[in-house]
């Protein structure tokens, strides 16, 4: 009979797992910005960024309202090693004319009893910061302000609902600071939940969530900031404090609960609110304990069916008792104590009958929390993406605390329905208190680096007027470069290519290409063919230049690259055709015709010797000669960039500039035979090669170079050169974001202060890590993994640093190129003398083409500073190897031109 009351109380774990399904609903529609407003389970974002990382220090006040009493401390929280603290509380009543009272009165009760705490500790002359504990639903939009949703547990204060708690409180300490002499910055508004995860993260890293189960309960836990559509930004983690008490408000859990849960609920302070806490929070246990009782007492099946006082008086039965009466040996003992002072006089059977109640209540309890519970740990694990993942729960509150079984209970459930989570639970000391405190010097260590971070990446970012000054000074270095009175002395080389046309479409032939430009040698055969039809064909093979050819002699170079296309032509059984061929060499040269080019200076990392000054032509026929197998016409010396052009020129006749930024970075351009000083004519046009990479060299971009530049400089192959290229070109900037991580930690602000070995390897953050850190779709948890590969074990906190040192080095490249190519396209619209200019710029290279964001900053750049020049961007197909060939079929066809 008793089993029958009591049958609804039984939950199997099927029904828990439901409970858990619906909880992980009801937390989606909280995070949403459209389903929030409707939501029962309220989602609040706390404005809690960061775990305690054990640097924290310092001496902080707490207040904490919300319990049966109000409580002050002191927290002195020491950076010793040890990650110890020291809390000195106080604890007042909170009498009901105060909690029942209106706002005013309350906030004057609150600084009184700070004052009084802080004369007795000898504080008053001190300025600390203070952690408002505050255990009620706020909407907050900051760390620092809150305003109160509803009030629940015992507190019904007027006038402060739908207000901003911390100014009422600053208001209230602003009245004693002129009289008493007292200074306190009210500096972060905490929930009790979230301090308790707090208390527990500074002593266990792996702690992410909080638990109270006490005179009312609730849950937080840290959430994807990509998740919570209430506040801005997608970067890092949020604590969320989701009001757990209210779910069911909104009916979605009716079927769970039983007559003695609506009789309950009728009779509290708040009918239809906080229904999930008023299941299992231990103000309200005791109660349904006591209108089970008194049902069963008056269907006669307890105390002879005599109905007592006691029974009839609602809040007669305290959790204290529910405790006492479930204690393993002298629960029954106690039970029998408990009811004869109640007047009940129970028999053996009402005694065994009424501990059977208390433990079925209280093992509901357990079982609902452990069922929510077990919604936010699989909720962490799926953001995680992980498969098994072990993490810690703080937990603060007397029902857990003072139940003989509750903890065990929960523990053991939670364990079941989420046996992919290895949980550790780990008991707060004083969650509102220390919780508080550690909060504030969260806050206060994130302020702090956020002040030096903003410090050392302050260089990295040019305002428009910057950028217009590089624009105008790569202007001035252009027309510098032309002049023939400037070749010596010009830094900006401006190399005419002796490409003089554009391909019209008439070209077809078979043609070999080589291109030399990276750590890889490339051997292309390329079929063109012309009217209708018109198609390109490419084969190619690729083959590995080692570190010791790159900078070992030229001679040794160019025979490595002579044997390369020995092995093509063989594989291709093409050994004895004379083909034409192109050569894109992506090296600075000067060139006296189409077929002549002398080195300038070997650039990314090539130091073969002996080749600088010498015509790498007349090297690679050298080569072919000393191997005496094959011969080949050796028509056009191709740089990449020009390449690139000619191949989007092949697609779109008003392709007229090309971009390279890659592992390098380069322009070339069709200039006006006129300006160019140092070739004979001026009819027509010509391309010439920039070789912008050593804009600056004579130092007139210093004023925007940092340390860190100056450090990958030093550091280079090639010291004082190339410094534009540096800044801008894939091949530096991950060594860029490196020197700046190097500072950071020595700082403290990243790693923990530890510099690994593998961040001090030059040379470990290559680009492509750059362009995958920096992409939208990843999340932090992959950065981190990312990170991981290279040795750096970093928190969350880390990898949005190293994301954003990342953006801001990238993005400063991306503007500084596009600076650089509004130059260009503005000196084209002068040289045409038209008012608006439209152009494409043919594209190639790793950094332009993969990297997430570097491409739209770039044309967003250009927009802004060649406001008159619509420029189109085309990437390019293949510019070194079919761009090549199609320079010589254009060179051959323009010599078969010239000799008819």
């Amino acid at each position: 009979q008793v089993d029958r009351f009591l049958y609804q109380l039984r939950l199997s774990d099927d029904a828990l797992r439901d409970v858990a399904a619906r909880f992980q609903a009801e937390m989606l529609k909280g995070l949403g910005r459209d389903t929030n407003p409707t939501a029962a389970v309220k989602m609040l974002p706390s404005f809690v960024r960061s775990l305690p990382d054990g640097s924290e220090k310092g001496d902080f006040l707490a207040v904490d309202l919300g319990g049966s009493q109000f409580r002050a401390h002191q927290v002195k929280v020491f950076d010793d090693g040890r990650q110890s603290s020291q809390l000195e509380s106080k604890f007042y009543p909170t009498p009901k004319e105060v909690t029942q009272g209106n706002g005013a009165e309350l906030f004057d009760y609150i600084a009184d009893c700070l004052l009084d705490f802080m004369e007795t500790k000898n504080l008053k002359h001190k300025k600390l910061p203070l952690g408002f504990t505050f255990s009620f639903p706020c909407k907050q939009t900051k760390l620092e302000e809150g305003v109160l949703l509803a009030w629940t547990k015992h507190f019904k204060v007027r006038g402060v609902q739908d207000t901003d708690v911390v100014s009422s409180l600053r208001k209230a300490l602003q009245k004693h600071k002129a009289s008493l002499d007292i200074d306190v910055d009210v500096l972060a508004l905490v929930n009790d939940t979230v301090g308790t995860m707090m208390t527990c993260g500074y002593d266990d890293q792996r702690c992410e969530v909080g638990l109270i189960i006490g005179t009312g309960t609730n849950a937080c836990y840290m959430e994807e900031m990509r998740h919570i559509d209430l506040v801005e930004g997608d970067e890092g983690r949020m604590c969320i404090n989701t009001e757990w008490g209210a779910f069911g408000d909104d009916g979605a859990l009716d079927d769970l609960r039983t007559e003695f849960d609506r009789e309950l609920d009728l009779g509290s302070l708040n009918p239809g609110k906080q229904l999930f806490e008023k299941m299992i929070s231990s103000l309200y246990l005791g109660e349904l304990v006591r209108l089970i009782l008194l049902k069963m007492t008056k269907e006669g099946l307890l105390f002879n069916g005599k109905v007592s006082t006691a029974l009839l008086t609602k809040g007669k039965i305290e959790m204290r008792h529910v405790s006492a009466m479930e204690k393993y040996k002298e629960g029954l003992s106690n039970t029998k104590e408990i009811l004869t002072e109640l007047n009940l006089f129970p028999s053996e059977e009402d005694c065994v009958a009424v501990q059977h109640v208390c433990t079925i209540v209280s093992f509901r309890s357990a079982n609902l929390c452990a069922a929510a519970l077990a919604a936010i740990l699989s909720r962490l694990r799926e953001n995680k993406k992980l498969l098994r993942m072990r993490t810690t729960v703080g937990i603060d509150g007397g029902l857990y605390k003072t139940h003989p079984q509750y903890a065990k209970r929960l523990h053991k459930v939670v364990r079941r329905l989420v046996p992919s989570c290895d949980v550790r639970f780990v008991l707060s000391e004083s969650g509102s208190g220390r919780g508080a405190a550690m909060v504030t010097a969260v806050a206060l260590r994130l302020a702090a680096r956020r002040q030096h971070l903003d410090a050392v990446l302050a260089p990295f970012l040019l305002p428009l007027h910057t950028l217009a000054q590089v624009r105008d000074k790569m202007r001035a270095e252009l027309e510098y470069g032309l002049k023939r009175d400037a070749q010596g002395s010009a830094t900006v080389k401006m190399l005419p290519t002796y490409v003089c046309g554009m391909p019209d479409g008439t070209e077809k032939g078979k043609f070999l290409a080589l291109d030399l430009g990276g750590t890889n040698f490339r051997v292309l055969l390329v079929k063109i063919k012309s009217g209708r039809r018109r198609s390109v064909q490419m084969y190619n093979k690729i083959f590995a230049i080692p570190l010791e050819i790159m900078q070992g002699t030229g001679e040794e170079l160019f025979d490595h690259i002579v044997q390369c296309i020995a092995e093509f032509l063989e594989y291709m059984g093409i050994k004895g055709a004379r083909l034409p061929l192109g050569f894109t060499f992506s090296f600075p040269c000067r060139q006296a015709s189409i077929d002549k080019g002398t080195l300038v200076g070997w650039t990314k990392g090539f130091k073969a010797t002996d080749c600088e000054g010498e015509d790498v032509v007349d090297m690679l026929r050298e080569a072919i000669r000393r191997r005496n197998e094959f011969d080949l016409d050796i028509v056009a010396l191709v740089n990449d960039t020009v390449g690139t052009m000619m191949t989007c020129g092949y697609e779109d006749p008003n392709c007229e500039i090309g971009l390279i930024a890659g592992t390098g970075s380069n322009v070339c351009y069709m200039e006006d035979m006129k300006n160019i000083e140092i070739v004979e004519g001026n009819e027509g046009k010509m391309c010439i090669n920039t070789e912008w990479g050593a804009f600056g060299d004579n130092g007139c971009i210093d004023n925007i170079r940092t340390k860190y530049d100056q450090e990958v400089d030093e550091g280079s192959l090639n010291p004082g050169k190339q410094r534009y290229e540096k800044m801008t070109s894939g091949m530096y900037l991950g060594e860029i974001v490196r020197q700046i991580l190097i500072d950071l930690t020595k700082q403290g602000l990243l790693f923990r202060g530890h510099i690994s070995e593998s961040l001090r390897k030059r040379g470990i953050f290559e680009t492509k890590f750059l362009s995958q850190i920096e992409s939208d779709r990843l999340a932090l948890l992959q950065v981190r993994r990312i990170l991981q590969q290279l040795g750096l074990d970093s928190t969350c906190d880390d990898s949005i640093i190293v994301k954003e040192v990342c953006g801001v080095v990238s993005r400063r490249a991306a503007q500084l190129c596009g600076a650089g190519l509004a130059a260009i396209v503005e000196k084209k619209r002068e040289n045409r003398g038209v008012e608006r200019l439209q152009i494409t710029v043919g594209v190639d290279g790793t950094l332009y083409k993969l990297h997430p964001h570097f491409s739209r900053v770039l044309r967003e750049t250009v927009k802004e500073l060649a406001p008159q020049c619509d420029v189109t961007f085309m990437l390019s197909e293949d510019g070194s190897g079919k761009g090549a060939a199609l320079i010589t079929a254009v060179a051959k066809r323009l010599h078969n031109v010239g000799q008819k």
